[in-house]
């Protein structure tokens, strides 16, 4: 299992922090993904053989977030 963070502006309110969730739960190999709405840091832990940290940031951006 491996593990990942990225900061993403809009995880810090709803509705954006439960669409994050279920966008991300749709992926093969995801295993755990903590939101702090504090500051909108989001660490997954992923099958690193079925996903990379790289598909996991394309599909965040696909989808209008943004990534800092």
């Amino acid at each position: 299992m491996a593990q990942t963070t990225f900061f993403v502006k809009e995880a810090t309110s709803e509705p954006f922090i439960g669409q994050i969730e279920e966008l991300l739960s749709q992926y093969d190999g995801m295993e755990r993904i903590l939101i702090d709405t504090d500051d909108g840091e989001i660490k997954i832990q992923f099958d690193d053989s079925k996903i990379t940290p790289e598909q996991i940031a394309t599909a965040l951006m696909e989808e209008n977030y943004f990534i800092h």
